[in-house]
């Protein structure tokens, strides 16, 4: 009889220990199981397959690891008192996880959307990577990762296969609808006379019929401006816009037509607030039960378990944020208190984390130079180390809670020059007043890539923009830091040192100081504002995650500074990239919008600007361009080629680079300098497309 106590006692400890002991991801729901790129292998890693399906939540309200998730006693709740809902993920694993390198690279999409096989792997965007062509250079699958991806933001549009969640409805305690007022705050860059009440791939807060109103709308040029009420009767709900055949009543329709550049700002009332928190808690339990569960509750097994040694989060721009704001509110480790990501690469997020966590949040708006200062993205604390903000004497640390509870995550920051320019990148390392540099956590780097724009793209035309787009590709650099990454979480290695501009060396400074600096580069306007968040009153109930005073008070703006130029106008103080270190022109983070799109003394919110030199000498002494001309600089095809691979293994040689990359490096800069070079008005059409 003892015996089989013993042997019982045996079964429920092996069936508890491969169960988790919270409520996490209950159930795994596999839709679909096929080989990737047709069951290519990948060298010694071998053939991928693509794994889809539904992941089924159930969060505790009343545990402590779930503390900061606004609204989560207000949701609705099953008979166990836990709060469910579900949504959609994908994994490409290795067939034979034994040959793959055990590393878990989760990407926190971006509205919907994955972006990591074009950020590593060079690849075209697509929502569904099925066939070799989207597995693009083939890097991430060739090193033997296994990807992630869930959802997370349930504003995201359906449509192109953006991932979708379910997030549950915060009620009062009643059982009555909660409601509330919100800004949408409207810019546009042409005239028209519908536009949707927000931006990137979101829903909007439908308004409250009953309550329309009470709904109002002004405009102004600046965010400082007056406000000028636009007459009721010249604007209603619901119109057919050009990104909707439909009518819809998050759009709204304007008589007198949406001017270019002009700020319109909406106010109305809205009802039933989603639990946006409970996204930040579904990436941590996806990335947990991955990691380190045998099986769902119901014992589907998990395709991954066992094959997993440590964990990485990526993020591009909004997902960036995500993953500052998860580790500053305790997001990133689970119920078992738990790290579910042992290492974090940040990329273009800035200093901001965002509106993730806070009632009738709107997850897709950020403030930029020109646009929405009113949401809340870029707010105290900033910084890896404890800091003072100088107006308020309010003190935080954005690792706080994970250094109190021995947690903290490897941390690479990757900026742009775009990021300092729109999205408050330099209080990551200096003082709320910009006057004093700030060292980052000894877990932390952060690797500023000079003259690079926030995305890699471009156009063969302007847009909205004066000049062409920055061409300047620096994804090699990111496959490069994500190996070192990698190897910091395993303890096998060390990486570089953080590269980045410093006020203490003359690299960092105002906008003012940059307008010295900068070479008088013929025709070319620069700017006079870079984004300068304002600190926001939310009114009394912040604290609670709720925002009374709608809009909110703009108070006193952080200082923000920019990266000083060289005589080329090309940034000081960061990674160089070998089209920086052998330029055929200036590279730069901004981009001034044209006359014609309104707002033009500002810069537009993501692009950069490329403005070549001259080609000879002669014509650079006639339009009296400070800059050299390419045939001074180089003299010939070859030598301009000569100084690229040096400037390629350069970086190599600092472990910036990976050896494979530098042959793409060469044959890119070749297709750069004939495109500039066989065309005499190259700065017309900005046709420099060599992706």
């Amino acid at each position: 009889m003892n015996v089989l106590l013993g042997f019982i006692a045996i079964l429920i400890f092996e069936f508890c220990a491969s169960v988790p002991a919270e409520a996490k991801v209950e159930r795994l729901e596999i839709v679909e199981r096929i080989p990737f790129a047709n069951g290519l292998h990948f060298g010694r890693v071998g053939a991928y397959e693509r794994i889809q399906g539904r992941l089924h939540y159930s969060v505790d309200p009343s545990d402590p690891a779930n503390g900061f998730i606004v609204d989560l006693t207000l949701a609705p709740t099953d008979g166990r008192g836990m709060v469910v809902f579900s949504g959609d993920f994908m994994l490409l694993r290795p067939l034979d996880g034994a040959q793959g390198n055990q590393r878990l690279l989760y990407e926190v999409g971006n509205r919907g959307n994955i972006g990591a096989l074009s950020y590593f792997n060079d690849a075209k965007p697509t929502n569904q990577p099925l066939s070799l062509a989207d597995s693009g250079n083939g890097f991430l699958f060739h090193e033997g990762y296994t990807l992630l991806w869930s959802a997370w933001n349930w504003d995201v549009v359906e449509g192109n296969d953006r991932m979708q969640i379910n997030l549950p409805i915060a009620r009062n305690t009643d059982g009555s609808s909660i409601t509330g007022t919100i800004v949408a705050e409207i810019t546009t860059n042409f005239s028209s006379q519908c536009e949707p009440i927000v931006w990137g791939n979101s829903r909007g807060y439908s308004p409250v019929h009953s309550f329309l109103d009470n709904s109002t709308l002004s405009v102004r040029a600046r965010q400082l401006d007056l406000r000028q009420n636009i007459d009721r009767s010249r604007w209603s709900f619901g119109c057919m816009s050009n990104d909707s055949p439909e009518v819809l009543p998050t759009n709204l329709y304007l008589a007198d037509r949406f001017k270019p550049g002009f700020l319109y700002e909406l106010s109305y009332i809205t009802k039933s607030p989603r639990i946006v928190g409970l996204g930040l808690a579904s990436i941590r339990d996806a990335m947990s039960f991955f990691r380190f569960d045998k099986m769902d509750h119901i014992g589907e097994l998990n395709p991954l378990w066992g094959g997993i040694d440590n964990a990485l989060i990526f993020g591009i721009s909004q997902s960036g944020r995500v993953i500052q704001h998860m580790i500053f509110q305790n997001f990133h480790r689970d119920e078992s208190e738990r790290m579910v990501f042992d290492g974090a690469l940040v990329h273009v997020a800035g200093g901001g984390k965002g509106s993730f966590n806070h009632r009738f949040a709107q997850t897709t708006r950020h403030p930029s130079a020109h646009e929405d200062h009113q949401y809340v993205a870029d707010f105290f604390p900033f910084a890896t180390v404890p800091q003072r903000d100088h107006i308020t004497g309010e003190d935080g640390d954005v690792l706080e809670h994970a250094k109190e509870a021995k947690a903290v995550p490897k941390i690479f920051y990757t900026t742009t020059s775009t990021e300092y320019w729109g999205r408050s990148a330099s209080l990551l390392h200096t003082d709320t007043q910009g006057r004093a540099d700030i060292a980052l956590d000894e877990r932390a780097r952060l690797y500023f890539f000079s003259g690079a724009q926030h995305g890699v793209w471009s156009f063969g035309h302007r847009a909205i923009y004066e000049n062409c787009i920055n061409p300047l590709d620096y994804r090699p650099l990111l496959r490069a830091l994500l190996g070192h990454l990698g190897r910091w979480v395993e303890g096998t290695g060390t990486p570089p040192k953080s590269i980045y501009p410093n006020i203490s060396n003359g690299t960092l400074g105002t906008v003012s100081q940059w307008r010295l600096s900068f070479p008088g580069i013929p025709g070319a306007r620069v700017p006079t504002y870079n984004l300068a968040p304002p600190r926001l009153d939310n009114g009394p109930r912040w604290d609670l995650g709720i925002i009374d005073h709608v809009p909110p008070r703009l108070g006193p703006v952080y200082t923000t500074l920019v990266p000083m130029s060289d005589h080329d106008g090309l940034d000081l103080g960061g990674l160089r990239l070998p089209m920086i270190e052998a330029p055929l022109g200036t590279h730069l983070g901004w981009n001034l919008r044209r006359e014609k799109f309104g707002a033009s003394d500002y810069i537009g919110r993501w692009s950069g600007s490329f403005l070549p030199f001259e080609i000879d000498e002669q014509r650079r002494k006639e339009t009296g361009d400070p800059r050299l001309s390419i045939e001074r600089r180089y003299g010939n095809q070859n030598n301009y080629l000569s100084a690229i691979e040096v400037a390629a293994n350069q970086l190599y040689q600092r472990g910036f680079l990976l050896k494979d990359d530098i042959n793409r490096i060469l044959g890119r800069a070749l297709a750069f300098h004939n495109q500039l070079m066989q065309r005499d008005q190259y700065n017309t059409t900005c046709d420099y497309t060599v992706f």
